[in-house]
């Protein structure tokens, strides 16, 4: 009896913890993953748990039995196969919210009753094994202990593997089953043969056969779960699109293979600014179409991506070619790690969701200038709700600590609307842009040439309206104060609401 019991608490720990974790793949790709995702989860999971201690505590003085354990059990095991199946419901339901209140709402209703079922198991499990008053400090002890560390492998194998080996879906799967089937044990001690033979016949069925997922997007060409996000390959309407954690990263054509993205163009012409082609690194792979014009230019150029699953997607779906060099690492950690210099660094690695606080601080600026040449540039691409964003310019005041130069590129029209932006910086001596490298627009369009034209107009655009962001306008990010999620909430809301209405048109829902 005791060795079910423990294996009972330490199911419970360890599901509670990977659902925690879980999470953040179930609802990220609507809402991204970021700090407010977090915070809700953690905070649902924490409140969830000390209902379920609450209810559980009074309810296992009326009689806890092993019963009472399968139903905890079994509801959590139901609960949790049902999620894929409730997943776009729940967050339709919420979307006419701000994005922290469908947050929350859309995390309650998810993963709260299946904690909070979890949680009653402790204090159940508690009575039952405690035979006598003077037991209790030892055998509570003992069965938080065991569903604690069952809560450490748990945590560590979910993120490590079992997620990018057996996706999102699969591991709700397999966590439901694996509930039912110790609700089948705990039927089974208490002499309940058919509850036992249905839970193990229902957590056979969802381990092995996952609900499908209700809304899935049609187009998509491959979803894949990877140690840092959910990537998606969607092909829609003769456009290539690369989703990480359903914000869009890289937009190509199928003509060329050239890129759609309207900042593409601007930050390929930062290399005008040279008068030979260089040593360039890139940070943050994506697609690879910057990578690869840049390499198919003349330049020498290296990237940096922290995701193997995207530098494998990159060559598969993005005709990067496979001989160019990309080093699977942290940005930051890689220009630690090599002090060698480069002409060009661009730093491509940011989402609409997700602005990673440490690349954009005093430190990494600091380490990005060591790592340039004396006529060096850094250019970086940040997405931002208009031209004057209070991010522009708290990115630029903290270029300034390193950098004699800091200008803005701005790419999206009107400037009071949600776009991409180019931030320049260098210690170049008297930096001014040769203008008349410049494509020319009338010439460009009476090449008959699309999407020469497209390039020229937007590099042109961006150039014609360059500015010098207001340094008194935004504050220095350090490694220990760097606010950016407070800017990257707001960003991330608008971004996707023009994703959804963009893919809505088929019923698209992430």
């Amino acid at each position: 009896m005791s060795r079910l019991l423990y294996l009972v608490v330490s199911v419970s720990g360890a599901c509670i913890l990977s659902l925690e974790i879980l999470g953040t793949r179930v609802l990220g790709p609507f809402y991204g993953v970021s700090i407010y995702l977090w915070s809700a989860l953690i905070s649902i999971t924490l409140a969830a748990l000390s209902i379920g201690y609450f209810i559980g505590g009074r309810y296992a003085d009326r009689g806890a039995g092993w019963r009472s354990l399968a139903f905890m059990l079994g509801a959590a095991g139901i609960w949790v196969l049902l999620i894929p199946v409730m997943r776009s419901g729940v967050i339709n339901l919420a979307s006419g919210m701000g994005l922290r209140a469908a947050v929350l709402v859309a995390a309650t209703i998810l993963f709260a009753p299946p904690l909070t079922a979890l949680g009653m198991i402790s204090p159940s499990a508690i009575k039952i094994k405690a035979s006598s008053l003077g037991e209790v400090g030892q055998t509570a002890g003992d069965l938080y202990a065991i569903s604690t560390i069952a809560s450490v492998a748990a945590a560590i194998a979910t993120g490590f593997w079992l997620v990018p080996h057996l996706g999102v879906n699969g591991l709700l799967s397999v966590i439901g089953g694996v509930l039912l089937v110790t609700a089948a044990l705990c039927f089974g001690i208490d002499r309940k043969v058919i509850p036992a033979a249905v839970a193990v016949v229902l957590g056979l069925a969802g381990g092995l056969f996952p609900l499908p997922e209700a809304g899935a997007i049609p187009g998509t060409v491959e979803l894949v779960e990877s140690p840092y996000a959910t990537l998606q390959v969607v092909d829609h309407k003769n456009v290539r699109y690369l989703l990480i954690d359903g914000g869009t990263h890289t937009i190509m054509g199928f003509g060329q293979g050239e890129s759609l993205h309207r900042y593409t163009p601007v930050m390929e012409s930062t290399q005008l600014l040279f008068d030979d082609t260089g040593k360039a690194l890139l940070l943050g792979l994506g697609g690879g179409i910057l990578a690869r014009n840049f390499h198919e230019d003349g330049w020498s150029i290296e990237s940096v991506e922290i995701d193997a699953e995207v530098a494998r997607i990159a060559k598969e779906h993005f005709a990067l070619p496979p001989m160019m060099s990309t080093y699977i690492n942290d940005a930051r950690r890689f220009l630690v790690d090599n002090d060698r210099q480069w002409d060009l660094i661009m730093m491509d690695a940011f989402g609409s969701s997700s602005i990673p606080f440490h690349l954009v601080t005093e430190e990494m600026f600091e380490l990005c200038s060591e790592r340039l040449t004396d006529d060096g540039v850094l250019s970086i691409n940040v997405e931002c709700r208009e031209w004057n964003d209070p991010l522009v310019h708290s990115m630029a005041a903290t270029l300034r600590t390193s950098f004699k130069h800091v200008w803005a590129l701005p790419i999206a029209e009107p400037p009071n609307t949600l776009g991409n932006l180019i931030l320049l910086a260098t210690n170049r001596e008297g930096f001014n842009f040769p203008e008349e490298r410049l494509g020319d627009m009338g010439e460009a369009m009476r090449s008959g040439d699309q999407a020469f034209h497209w390039k020229v107009v937007q590099q042109n655009h961006a150039w014609d309206n360059r500015f010098e962001p207001g340094l008194d306008r935004g504050i220095v990010f350090t490694d220990d104060r760097s606010p950016v999620e407070l800017w990257s909430e707001a960003i991330n809301l608008e971004a996707r609401r023009g994703l959804h209405e963009f893919f809505g048109e088929e019923g698209r829902v992430w």
